[in-house]
């Protein structure tokens, strides 16, 4: 039996040299190197009788040199290596390249056996393999190299620095030859004796990981240690949602009167899924029971009159309700609304940014005082967490567009009530697989109708070179009296990055369209200047507006019908879905193009499912299965999931069923709670990775 700290130098069987070249890279122990999971595994059992042929997909071959040579086209040149099968098929040969790299003829001789790896081309009847994965087999100082590296499903590492496949796959085979069969702390209370898992445990599924028997055996192990993965994270979700319900709240009910003012003042109705989704909220907070409550819908489903709905049930039971929006401009729009349905009910709406501080009085706070009387509704940006003089016993705290806002500044700003209902909204459709990972201690509200059939939007893709075709029926909208943004993905322009940027495009749509005023929008400017910019197009005053995707949320000018979109490619799908919400708001059709470069097949095809539909549930679904949930653990928005085993989309059911079990374990077993957390401590936050994929 060894420890798993113990020194890779000190593991029977594991060769000086390959310890020393591990070590370079920090691998250093027993436990570094279970930790290494391989990126693929290749078959190589059958690899003697298998022939070279051409085609797309890659393929593994067991093959010996017969030649080697550099061939120079004037300054160019390409190493070659002609080999044949180890064994079988002798007459067959083909040839490996390896462009500008004449190094590579101290690295091959004739006679050496290696493990290829690539994708076979035939040009004119010569097969080739051009930059293969290779590992030299024979010739080294490895004996094992048949048991190890051949005649098995071998695994293959991602390698950094000096590691090399074999070192790394004679340390993993040595150190699992020397562990007990039960090396590490199995704490997933599944049955052991039946079922999908039957005889597994974290130990067996970490040596079939490395070296599966069959590829059976391997899918069964790598979804075992997934599912330990989602039970490690759900652990924390089931255990926060059971901490929030024990803190203890308060029944906010009310006697309904402000309510029915509200909807009889409206100048519609709520849709069944309005309904439905407020009853749900109303019912928590008459529970007594702090409610958190995700209300997420399609761009114009109606969600802010949702929120009102539950805000005024906060102010009938006498407390305060808090909405907290990310940007100045989207608080504003909220206080531009609040202020035309709830002030006529007699309530005093107060709004605090970075640079505004107004009670529901009209008093500038930043240059008067307040008057003794506290606002009912506070809106603001995070500027909120800063001003203890507003807020006060607050009710019941709704955050728009949530994802982005840190944990840490919800977390802030929801301490600053006395334990108040929590009611966070997304206008990005979530999937039903992240629903279950992003926000597992939420209960969930879904508005999936829209309040109308609504304008009707064409959306069309088409190549750069169109822009002057653009601009020509741009000018056309505005002639009628309509307006139109201009959206790029970048400020200014950038050298690393080829994209569009919006300083360099206000200059260029000014020219386009003059006479017509042409206003810019960005990040970088300040509070007053975006508000300046903002209160002149929906005034009317700019015809068009060049802006970055500041506008995304929150925007809402009836009267602009067209939205052009540069670089469409760089942004994903629900993306270009929530900008596109900026139009149709009104009663004119409404045309969104989506600009990409002219042989640009890839994002065409990509972008094809915008044309086709204008429902974000789908769009979301989509964009899902096409960019993965993204590192949600980092800032990056596209690409699959930082997890070792679990794979969100395919693992719907392994999450559910996490669930399940960390509720039993909370349920049944409570003090088994602290030492699985200290083993899962290191697993991926799912949460905060996928509220990344969706900014």
């Amino acid at each position: 039996m060894i420890p798993l700290d113990l020194s890779l130098a000190e593991v029977p069987g594991i060769p000086a040299h390959a310890a020393r070249l591990l070590g370079k890279e920090g691998v250093t122990t027993v436990a570094d190197v279970i930790a290494l999971m391989p990126s693929r595994h290749e078959d190589r059992r059958q690899m003697q009788a298998l022939a070279f042929q051409a085609g797309l997909v890659p393929s593994c071959h067991h093959v010996l040199i017969t030649k080697t040579g550099n061939k120079f086209f004037g300054r160019a040149g390409v190493f070659e290596a002609v080999v044949r099968h180890a064994t079988g098929l002798l007459g067959q040969q083909l040839t490996l390249k390896w462009w500008n790299m004449p190094f590579m003829s101290r690295v091959f001789a004739e006679g050496q056996e290696l493990i290829i790896y690539g994708v076979i081309k035939d040009t004119k009847g010569r097969l080739s393999m051009s930059h293969p994965e290779y590992e030299i087999v024979k010739g080294g100082a490895d004996d094992d190299a048949q048991q190890i590296h051949t005649g098995r499903i071998t695994p293959i590492y991602r390698l950094k620095g000096a590691m090399t496949q074999k070192a790394l796959r004679v340390a993993a085979w040595h150190v699992l030859q020397a562990l007990p069969e039960s090396f590490i702390e199995d704490l997933l209370p599944t049955p052991s004796g039946e079922g999908e898992f039957a005889g597994l445990s974290r130990s067996k599924a970490l040596r079939e990981v490395h070296f599966p028997a069959s590829m059976e055996r391997l899918e069964q192990a790598r979804r075992y240690l997934a599912l330990q993965e989602f039970y490690g994270y759900q652990l924390r979700v089931a255990r926060r949602k059971r901490r929030v319900i024990e803190s203890g709240g308060r029944k906010q009910v009310g006697t309904g009167e402000l309510l029915r003012d509200f909807f009889n003042e409206l100048p519609f109705q709520l849709t069944t899924a309005q309904q439905r989704c407020l009853d749900e909220i109303h019912r928590d907070m008459a529970s007594g029971n702090p409610m958190n409550r995700l209300l997420h819908g399609d761009v114009g489903s109606g969600k802010t009159v949702v929120a009102f709905a539950a805000m005024l049930r906060a102010v009938e039971s006498g407390r305060q309700a808090v909405l907290m929006a990310p940007t100045q401009i989207l608080a504003e729009q909220h206080a531009r609304s609040a202020r035309k349905w709830l002030e006529p009910l007699g309530l005093r709406v107060a709004l605090r940014t970075g640079s505004k501080r107004e009670d529901g009085d009209g008093l500038d706070l930043m240059r008067g005082k307040s008057s003794s009387t506290k606002p009912d509704i506070v809106i603001g940006t995070h500027a909120l967490l800063h001003d203890a003089e507003l807020m006060h016993n607050t009710g019941i705290v709704v955050i728009d567009e949530q994802h982005k806002f840190g944990v840490a500044q919800r977390a802030k700003l929801i301490r600053k009530g006395d334990t108040p209902d929590v009611l966070v909204m997304t206008a990005t459709p979530i999937p039903r697989t992240l629903t279950l990972t992003i926000y597992g201690d939420l209960e969930v509200s879904t508005i999936d109708q829209k309040p109308r059939d609504g304008v009707k939007i064409i959306t069309k893709v088409r190549p750069k070179t169109k822009q002057k075709d653009a601009a020509k029926f741009l000018r056309e909208q505005i002639e009628e009296g309509r307006q139109g943004y201009i959206v790029y993905a970048l400020i200014d322009e950038s050298e690393k990055l080829d994209a569009g940027a919006a300083t360099k495009g206000h200059e260029e749509w000014s020219k386009l369209l003059a006479p017509c005023e042409v206003g810019l929008l960005h990040g970088r400017m300040s509070a007053e200047e975006k508000e300046d910019v903002m209160k002149r197009f929906r005034a009317g005053k700019l015809d068009a507006l060049v802006s970055t995707t500041v506008i995304e949320v929150g925007i809402d000018v009836p009267n602009a019908t067209v939205m052009f979109i540069h670089d469409a490619g760089r942004f994903g799908l629900a993306q270009l879905h929530q900008l596109r919400g900026r139009i149709g708001r009104g009663e004119n059709t409404s045309y969104c193009v989506l600009f990409v470069d002219d042989k640009d097949d890839e994002n065409r095809q990509r972008l094809a499912i915008m044309e086709e539909t204008s429902d974000g549930f789908q769009i979301a679904e989509e964009d899902l299965r096409r960019r993965g949930p993204g590192d949600v653990l980092g800032h990056a928005q596209s690409g699959q999931a930082p997890l070792l085993f679990g794979e969100l989309l395919a693992d719907t059911r392994l999450v559910r069923l996490a669930r399940q079990l960390a509720e039993r374990t909370l349920d049944e077993d409570p003090q088994l709670l602290r030492p699985a957390l200290a083993v899962f401590r290191d697993e991926p936050v799912v949460a905060e990775k996928a509220q990344a994929m969706m900014q």
